[in-house]
């Protein structure tokens, strides 16, 4: 391919080579677009974010490795290395901040515009391996005390770390001193991990088969068994309201009355009750004999009321008076009656004492007024 470049290229008929190269001639840049700063020192790069970042503008977090097109400029010298500025602007909100290099410490600092988050940590804090800086070496080299000073904080550190690593020793040894019996453990623990896989295989494809379902369900996992649970409860509490509601209605349709309320309780609360209805009923019929008398204006008609029988008649849902009179009185006060209304004269004896019965209680029922 490296033939091509040189034929690839237009020189137009114009061309002097007196001039310089081409790009120079037709007054471009070899960068393009890139390159449109440059007469102020500034190209355009590909910045490859070095490490996190929060930005100061959407205080949005921006990962290591994203990359971003960054003005490019020259910003000093470490002695012989040059320091490097980049300005870039986030793709999340209108901010732009600023890096450099710093080739001291071998980082980036950031300038403006965003602030690192901190990862960063002393490698002898968790024990790492950390080579000796050249200085140090030159002083291990050359001055024997420093060698010496160096060497007592070695074993210090030894010594300190010895039980730690004898505790490490002895819990391997303790499960891998026979390496038959580690074997036969592991064994029977692989077994039992196949077994479990294969029940919950054979539970997954009755499932399947019964959903008639054709996909691959995957292992069940806590949050499964959270939600679930959540579900049942949900369940459960509607279940709880429809019992709810069923005991209501049983409550209402069943007696009123106490468990303990005992037959023998209930002949008592009836018997006040009809000895209750039958006194009021007494002094109801008293009122209206007493006004149906003084109507006819006639001669006081004596009937006498056997008591015994009017309690059980009262008492009935009918509240029907039973009076008894002998026969002359009946016969007076028939005759009465008939002077009174001459159209009852041929009725008999037992309608007769009906008809006392009912106007005894209502009053005179062939009468037009409703004084009665």
């Amino acid at each position: 391919m490296g033939e091509r470049k040189g034929t690839n290229k237009y020189y137009p008929p114009d061309y002097n080579p007196k001039a310089g190269g081409l790009n120079k001639f037709l007054g471009t840049h070899a960068l393009r677009e890139r390159a449109r700063k440059i007469h102020q020192g500034i190209i355009i790069i590909r910045f490859e974010m070095p490490y996190n970042i929060w930005c100061e503008g959407c205080n949005n977090h921006i990962g290591m490795g994203v990359r971003y097109n960054a003005e490019k400029t020259k910003a000093g010298m470490y002695y012989t290395t040059p320091v490097y500025q980049f300005k870039m602007k986030c793709h999340l909100c209108d901010n732009h901040f600023v890096i450099k290099t710093d080739p001291a410490n071998l980082d980036y600092l950031i300038l403006s515009g965003a602030r690192r988050q901190e990862n960063r940590w002393d490698p002898l804090q968790n024990e790492q391996v950390v080579p000796e800086t050249k200085e140090t070496q030159k002083r291990l080299f050359d001055d024997s005390m420093f060698k010496l000073e160096h060497g007592v904080q070695d074993v210090t550190t030894a010594e300190s770390a010895k039980p730690r690593l004898a505790q490490l020793f002895n819990r391997n040894e303790s499960v891998w001193s026979d390496y038959y019996s580690a074997n036969q453990n592991l064994r029977k623990a692989f077994r039992m991990q196949t077994k479990e896989l294969k029940n919950s295989a054979a539970i997954d494809k009755a499932l399947l088969k019964k959903s008639s379902l054709d996909i691959h369900l995957v292992a069940e996992t806590d949050e499964d068994k959270k939600y679930a649970s959540l579900l049942s409860k949900k369940f459960q509490s509607a279940d709880a309201n429809e019992t709810t509601q069923t005991l209501r209605k049983r409550i209402i349709a069943s007696a009123c009355l106490p468990s303990d309320f005992t037959p023998a309780k209930e002949k008592k609360a009836l018997k006040i009750l009809k000895e209750g209805t039958s006194q009021m009923s007494q002094t109801l019929v008293k009122k209206k004999l007493n006004k149906f008398l003084s109507n006819i204006n006639t001669e006081t008609v004596t009937c006498e009321t056997n008591e015994s029988e009017l309690k059980n008649i009262e008492s009935s849902e009918k509240s029907e008076i039973s009076i008894s009179a002998d026969p002359m009185t009946c016969d007076s006060y028939r005759s009465k009656v008939e002077k009174f209304d001459p159209s009852k004269k041929n009725e008999s004896s037992s309608v007769a004492v009906k008809r006392l019965k009912l106007t005894s209680l209502v009053g005179d029922y062939s009468s037009g007024t409703d004084t009665d």
